[in-house]
Order: C-alpha cells, then structure tokens, then sequence
C-alpha cells in the first residue's frame, strides 16, 4: 500500500506533491527526475521490507520502470509460474512479481493477477506510459490531460499540489458538483476538475508523452452476466463459496507485518474472521461502536470475538468525536464527499493502526451476495410508468411549502417514489437529492437545463438482467467504488493502514455473479446464499438479524451547522469550494 505522483513537466513541485501524499507511505520515499516521465513514490512497507523493494521498481534494461499501489495477492505461485519462464527475481516482493508478468506478457498481464491495485508502467521499448486499475475499484488512480502535459497520482491532492502555479487543471467541473447532489459522491470519470479525471476500474489507459495523446481509458476486465446462469444444488453452491471465501482470506493474510481484521458484527466481516479462523493463526479483530448498544453494533461483534477466540478491540465514537471528524471530511476526500459512516471508519483505522498495519475487512458482500434492504424496495416501486417532469416540480414545491414531515408532503414522497421508475428511481431509493430540488443548483453552477441527473446509474443500469441481479451489477460498478472503497481507501491511508476486501476476489464476484438469481437468494432471503454457507459456523444471532448500516446516530449530528445532516453539512461549503483559488 503506497501512493505515487508523475507527470511529464519538470517544474512541478513533486516533492510537496510528495509530502502531500506521505500517510500513504510513511516508511520510504524515492524521486525519479529523468525524463520523459518523472516519478515520486511513497512506500508503506508490507511485504518485502528490505529496501531492494522500494520502488520505483526498474527492470533490468534500467529504463523501464514501475510503481504501484496496492497488493497482488497469490504473487507466490505467479512468481513460481514465472520462474519456469526463465523470470529471475532479486526480492521476495509483490512489486517485482508485478514487473516481470508485464515483461512476459505485455498488456495481457492483466489477466494473470488479480489483487487490489493502481499501477503505472513506464515501458522504455514502446515510449509508452501505462495506467492500470484494480477490477473492483479498490485503489485510486487519478491523471490530469490538457492535450499535452499529463499528470498521474494516487490522491487528487498530489496532482493539486504538483501543477500549483504552472498548470491550468481547467477550473471547477460544475456538472461534477451538480452530479454530487445525485449520488452523494462524485462519479467516475469526473473529478472536482474539468481536467484532472478518475481512471475507471478495470480501465487502462495509454499517453504518448511525445503527442501527448492518450489512448482510452478502456476496459480490460468485463464482469460478465452468463446467458444461462450455474443452477447448482445449494449445498454444492454453499461448499464452494465457502472454499473460495477461505482461499481468498488465507492468501490476504500473507504480508511481513501484524495483520488484524475490521468486525461490525454484520454477517459479511463475521464471515471473514470465521474463514481466518481456519488458517489457526492468532487473530486480532478491532470494532467501534456509540455511546448506545441500541443503535451500536458492538455486542454483535464482541459475541464473535469469543466465537472464535480473537483479540478483542473496541472503541467508541462519541458525539463529541464526530463533531471533530466531521471538518476532516474535505482533507480526506479532496472533494464533496457524503458519507457519515466515513467518520467510525477511520476512528476504527486508527485504534487499529495502534496495533497492526493490515487488515481485513467485510466490504462488498453487500455488493457481490445481494445484501441491500434497498432491492425488495426497488421491485416494490418499480412497476408504475413515469410521471411528467411537472409533476415532479410541482410536487416538490407543494411538499417544502407544507413542511417535509406534515401527512400531505409523506403523501407526496411517496407518490414521487411510487411514480419514478428505473435510474430516476434508483436515485430517489440512494437518497439522491431530487431533481426539482437542483434546480437551483443547476442554474448557479452553469449546468444545462436537459443535463441528464441519472447518466452514472443509466450507463450501468441493465433492464435485461433479474431485478436483484440488475441492482446488484449496477452497485457493484457505481456505489461500490464511488463511496464505499473510497471512505476505506482514505480513512484508512490517512493512518497508514492497508485495508484488504477478501469479498472482492475476483474469484467470488465471478462465481456469485454466475449464479442463477434464485439460487443466490434462496427463498428469496436477501445475502440468502453467504448466510447458508455460514449456517452452524456463525450464530444463528448473527446470521438471522438485520442489516444495519455503519452510518452515525442522527442524533450525533443534531448540534452540527444547525442541525443539517452529513450531506447538508457537505452542501453548506459546496460553492466555498467551488471558488476556491485555483492552482
């Protein structure tokens, strides 16, 4: 786990971008200056801590060069694999493992690793820069292109603070803004700069530093849908995921350093400490809770802390501590971000860090085995067609003047709800701010009247799939890696601790996405196939209740800017940074 920074234009300032980045790799730091591209990265040492693993990581014509962020998991048997291609290696390290599958293979090395990843590649044959991004959208991966000079880096801050002063980043992204209001977040490939981009995961891309053209982004990886879906038995179905969910722990278990594991009580992170507890290695587990077991997951996790003999480290988050978090939301994030559970995510990271540099978490089950209580709503909801956009305005109106808890606004919302159907409604379901609610917003930010509020939801949305299968892929590929990997990836950086999601293994996305619907929720039950994989492992207690959220009390945030909630928080400084100075 690290972060990087490089670009082609030898005044920028790479070392304060550097130093801007530094919790992401407190332990080394090495600047390559030599053109074409110069490069700064930062180290977190976690496997492999001898310096000969520090990278940039050159090959051996002493030309071509590489940096990455993030782990390659099974890098052992890839490496052997290697090996008997006549790959020779000088360190025990994921990062030359990662070298020479692009030395043997070129582009298609991309099909033999699988981990979480940004990597960057400058290849000396081709003159080519490189840009690749792990399947799911664990790791970050940001560049910035005015048509010649290019930027790259692993936090937006970095390409911020490198380009001050000498490079135009084009200026606040109004429609980036405007889109914040829908998702909650700012989708991919957008960024708060109408030049500085997200690279999409599972995306390459490719800049020619003596055009300064690129070539993408574009996919490597699909996650496929098979036309006819695997019907096995459903202990067969049970038995296999839970081999897959073991392998794929045990092979993210393997760093030099103190590995722990992230466990809410939930079924997904009680899932992942139960396949760690296979492996009969001493386990740590780390959990926060609030100042009430009414709305605090902690007795949850405490009962299978004992379960499975683990060290046990709790925490609480007080009101008083989310009113200090809540400023840092901007620092972390780099630009609107709402997602309060943001806050006991990074408290948690930092009770961990006290302890070990790793660890696991349960992020993504919800995404990969149909977890969501927003599903069966969707289905509810999504039968009646559209009703004109001016009755969407003119009930919007209708519901402020009355007040949003008054019975005629309720009567209202739901009607709205009831008569918005596909990405519209999607939105709506995802606490999307409604469109006649923008309208204010879309006029002061410059964004066209006919904009399309839902383009993100649309690109993804698959009319032709099941409806749960068709929540599930489009999650998987927008809330997914736009909030949830982005509140772990920062929140955690921000205390140099890695955090890994076993879930995400390619092998289980594809395996649970190649199941027939009925047979990933069997009886209809929601995350109905990890539940009966884990039935007589977990307590039926912790298999049978229901999902709660990691987000904070409300009533944490009653005091906080008169009484606004988190996003409300984040809109109070949405034109504060919209006009901020411009590097």
């Amino acid at each position: 786990m690290c972060g990087f920074i490089g670009g082609t234009d030898p005044a920028w300032r790479y070392r304060e971008a550097m130093d801007a980045i530094a919790h992401r790799g407190p332990d080394a730091s090495a600047l390559r200056l030599d053109a074409p591209i110069r490069v700064g990265f930062r180290r977190l040492s976690i496997v492999d801590l001898a310096d000969a693993a520090n990278q940039p990581m050159v090959a051996p014509d002493g030309a071509t060069w590489l940096v990455f962020n993030g782990e390659i998991y099974g890098f052992e048997a890839l490496r052997r694999q290697l090996e008997g291609r006549g790959r020779t290696f000088r360190t025990h390290s994921d990062t030359e493992v990662l070298l020479n599958a692009y030395l043997e293979w070129g582009d298609g090395f991309t099909e033999h690793v699988d981990g979480m990843f940004a990597i960057a590649i400058w290849d000396a044959g081709q003159r080519r820069l490189k840009l690749y991004r792990d399947r799911p959208g664990i790791k970050p991966l940001y560049y910035f292109h005015d048509g010649r000079a290019f930027a790259f880096a692993s936090e937006l801050k970095a390409i911020e603070t490198a380009c001050a002063g000498s490079s135009d980043l084009g200026g606040i992204d109004g429609t980036a803004l405007y889109d914040f209001l829908s998702y909650r977040y700012v989708p991919a490939p957008k960024t708060l700069y109408r030049r500085c981009f997200k690279l999409p995961p599972a995306h390459r891309l490719v800049f020619d530093p003596e055009t300064g053209r690129i070539d993408g982004p574009a996919p490597y990886w699909t996650l496929d849908i098979p036309a006819e879906p695997r019907r096995p038995r459903l202990e067969d179905a049970c038995a296999e995921l839970r081999s897959l969910i073991e392998e794929a722990v045990r092979e993210q278990m393997v760093a030099d350093v103190p590995v722990g594991f992230f466990l809410s009580g939930g079924i997904d992170s009680s899932v992942v400490v139960a396949a760690a507890s296979r492996t009969g290695r001493p386990i740590s587990t780390f959990a926060i809770g609030f100042d009430s077991d009414e709305v605090s997951e902690t007795p949850y996790a405490r009962e299978v802390a004992e379960t499975f003999g683990t060290d046990h480290h709790e925490r609480i988050l007080s009101p008083e501590h989310a009113q200090e978090l809540l400023p840092r939301l901007k620092s972390w994030f780099d630009e609107p971000f709402a997602d309060e559970s943001a806050m006991p995510t990074y408290l948690v990271s930092k009770t961990a860090r006290s302890e070990v540099k790793v660890v696991l978490t349960g992020d993504g089950g919800d995404e990969v085995f149909g977890g969501y209580r927003t599903y069966p709503r969707f289905e509810r909801y999504d039968r009646l067609p559209s009703w004109p956009r001016f009755m969407a305005d003119a009930s919007y109106r209708l519901r402020r003047s009355r007040g949003k808890r008054s019975p005629v606004a309720r009567l209202l919302a739901l009607a709205d709800m009831a008569f918005s159907n596909g990405p519209a409604l999607w939105g709506r379901i995802m606490a999307g701010m409604p469109e006649a609610a923008k309208l204010d917003y879309k006029a002061a930010l410059d964004v066209p009247r006919d904009y399309d509020d839902w383009w993100h939801f649309r690109r993804w949305f698959r009319g032709d799939l099941p409806p749960r299968t068709r929540l599930q892929y489009l999650d998987f590929h927008t809330f997914l890696p736009g909030l949830v990997l982005t509140k772990v990836d920062r929140t955690s950086m921000a205390v140099s601790l890695e955090a890994r999601v076993p879930l995400l293994d390619r092998r289980i996305v594809e395996f649970s996405f190649g199941l027939a619907e009925d047979v990933r929720y069997p009886r209809g039950e929601l995350k109905g196939l990890l539940r009966e994989a884990y039935r007589g492992i977990l307590p039926d207690r912790i298999l049978d209740r229901r999902k709660k959220g990691f987000g904070i009390p409300r009533y944490y945030l009653r005091d906080l800017d008169g009484g606004k909630v988190i996003q409300e928080h984040v809109l109070t400084s949405l034109f504060s940074t919209a006009l901020r100075p411009q590097p």
